[in-house]
């Protein structure tokens, strides 16, 4: 019999709050927390395709945070420890008293130390010092910064991962931190997920695959829209989110609360492009069934989908395609949902701030809007997907999420029956 594991704790950074109350409070209000890019000096924004994103403003970790080597991590870090604080306070789990080599820290990363790593190339070439770079570079740029950095701020010893599979690297990462728990080598993985990628180059990039929404540039909050006949393209994000998975055994002995079990994960790859996805949506399909096959539970069952809706013209209407697959019938009275039409693509983030998402409808009975869904795409139009916040029991829900270079995960999360 496979070891239950729970979830104890979320924290969360994103561009509509930081901190799950503010988060969520903002996610059911449907507010946007996407907005023009003011500048990326030197350089003038009219260069770019795109101007918006789902920004983090005035962020100052030392609000949050009072670990001394805050100040030499990159920015993702800092997003991931403060998601993790969070977290690991929300849970109760008191570090004193565990085991720390029964503690883990598995993290999620799409693009890693990205905001040093570009100021310090720039400087480099400009100034022509190498004796300046920045001592701390590459420790800070890689990308098992965060993990690293989490494990020395909490005391963690136990495995200590960082997944990076694009956008669904930290869907990836709760998936192994179940199979970690579950196979015994850890009582409890702090699970995370972070970015942060809103810089010169990146953005660039991004705007040079056409992959950026950029018809909304006037209007920023109107730019990411799962699923709606008007979607050009998604919007890029930053933030963080952190999840305290235990097992259910520990979390019973500590007479933790419990928001919801982990039950399911399967991780594949469609070995077929590295940025479109097959567009029958057979494998996202096939992800999907493995992960409710892990979970032990039929597609009949399932009440809600936190879709991976990026709002690219081809993706959503993939991930659609591969929803009817699997639910046939049952598509039409699932409640399904897009966090990114609120906070844009968090990239290494998205999965694990969409398993907040689920695990606080599974808690709440509410589902948050996706909002600008204005025109339903007639190919992706499904009843459960609505610009309202919803009203509806979860008992299992499903988290859904897709990455460049053919990598796709799902999560399934259910109601804790203790």
């Amino acid at each position: 019999m496979k070891t239950r594991v729970v979830i104890t704790g979320l924290g969360v950074v994103s561009p509509i709050g930081i901190g799950v109350k503010e988060f969520w409070k903002a996610a059911m209000e449907g507010r946007s927390g996407v907005t023009a890019i003011k500048s990326f000096d030197p350089f003038p924004m009219e260069g770019y395709r795109s101007r918006v994103a789902g920004q983090i403003e005035n962020f100052d970790p030392s609000q949050y945070l009072d670990f001394p080597h805050v100040a030499r991590v990159d920015r993702f870090a800092q997003f991931a420890l403060v998601a993790a604080k969070e977290a690991l306070a929300d849970s109760d789990l008191r570090m004193d008293r565990e085991d720390a080599h029964r503690v883990g820290v598995i993290v999620g990363a799409g693009m890693g130390g990205m905001v040093m790593g570009e100021r310090e190339v720039t400087q480099l070439y400009q100034q022509l010092k190498p004796h300046r770079v920045h001592p701390n570079l590459i420790p800070a740029i890689t990308l098992n910064s965060a993990s690293g950095i989490l494990a020395m701020a909490y005391g963690a010893k136990g495995p200590n991962l960082t997944i990076s599979t694009a956008c669904s690297s930290s869907a990836h990462a709760l998936g192994q931190a179940l199979n970690c728990i579950r196979s015994g080598q850890a009582d409890t993985v702090i699970a995370a997920g972070a970015d942060a990628s809103i810089t010169p180059l990146v953005f660039a990039g991004f705007c040079s695959l056409r992959a950026l929404s950029s018809k909304y540039n006037d209007t920023p909050a109107k730019a990411s829209r799962p699923f709606d006949r008007m979607r050009d393209g998604f919007v890029l994000g930053e933030g963080a989110g952190a999840l305290i998975l235990e097992s259910l055994s520990h979390a019973k002995k500590r007479k933790a609360r419990v928001y919801a079990e982990v039950a399911g994960y399967a991780g594949t790859s469609e070995a077929y492009h590295m940025v479109i996805p097959r567009e029958d949506g057979v494998e996202i399909a096939e992800t999907i069934r493995l992960a409710l096959r892990d979970a032990g539970i039929p597609p009949a069952k399932v009440d809600y989908i936190n879709a991976h809706a990026t709002s690219t013209p081809v993706g959503d209407n993939v991930e659609i395609k591969g929803i009817r697959q699997v639910f046939k019938s049952r598509a039409e009275k699932l409640a399904i949902t897009a966090t990114k039409s609120l906070i844009g693509h968090t990239l290494g983030a998205a999965g694990a701030i969409g398993a907040i998402a689920a695990a606080m409808s599974i808690e709440t009975g509410r589902i948050h809007p996706t909002i600008n869904y204005d025109e339903p795409d007639p190919e992706c139009e499904l009843p459960g997907i609505s610009r309202s916040a919803q009203e509806r029991r979860v008992k299992v829900a499903l988290v859904n999420s897709f990455g460049f270079g053919s990598n796709n995960a799902a999560v399934v999360l259910r109601k804790p029956d203790l």
